[in-house]
């Protein structure tokens, strides 16, 4: 009779978590004004929220990672190395590598090399150079160098997560909960509570990315 009764009271509270969950992320879809940005991320912080706003992605960084000291040197130079042939390499990864000219790409969640280059090259041609975010993490081998070089990118619109607070740099954004980490964590996890939120919804996106349309409307 008890394990009935906690079936019923499990399957109504995971009811409730999912139907609160669909209102938070429609309240988001309806508070975004600017559809049809680029971001160039890192990891897959920018891949969820092209997700979470259900948008199609125009950026060839999704599903995969890039060591920050990569990023930062791609995206000082972005449209050169857009028109760079990545070339596989290897590595002691189970998931395929390959190489932007000097820049590693982890191809972390496609199952072939090609597979990768494929979605690649597709979404690089969807890139808005004319409304760009660019999004890093303090994690993959960031240094502070490379936090000073991420906040001198010249881009008005970026963010750089970070686990402690650098009120130095203007884009780093200071990410709670992974202060005794070596590095920050995943971000796209989800957090232990009643809510379904990810480590990635304390910081509000909707409104960073609805600043080049407030540019817009200036």
């Amino acid at each position: 009779m008890l394990k009935a009764i906690d079936q019923v009271y499990w399957s109504i509270y995971r009811k409730l978590r999912d139907k609160e969950l669909m209102r938070y992320k429609k309240k988001k879809q309806l508070a975004l004004k600017n559809r049809d940005f680029t971001i160039i991320a890192s990891n897959c912080n920018g891949t969820f929220m092209y997700y979470d706003m259900d948008l199609p992605y125009l950026s060839p960084t999704i599903n995969l990672s890039i060591g920050m000291n990569d990023f930062v040197k791609m995206v000082e130079n972005l449209k050169w190395y857009m028109d760079q042939e990545i070339v596989e390499s290897s590595g002691p990864e189970a998931y395929p590598i390959g190489m932007l000219g000097d820049v590693r790409i982890q191809f972390v969640h496609y199952e072939t090399f090609e597979e990768g280059v494929r979605q690649w090259n597709e979404r690089k041609k969807r890139i808005n150079w004319d409304n760009l975010f660019i999004v890093g993490t303090q994690k993959d081998g960031c240094t502070y160098e490379t936090l000073k070089r991420f906040d001198q990118l010249p881009y008005e619109n970026k963010v750089i997560f970070t686990k402690t607070e650098y009120p130095e740099f203007r884009s780093a954004y200071y990410m709670k909960g992974f202060e005794e980490k070596e590095e920050l964590g995943v971000l796209t996890n989800h957090k232990e509570q009643f809510r379904i939120r990810r480590y990635l919804d304390d910081f509000d996106y909707v409104s960073f990315l609805n600043q080049e349309q407030q540019e817009k409307t200036k």
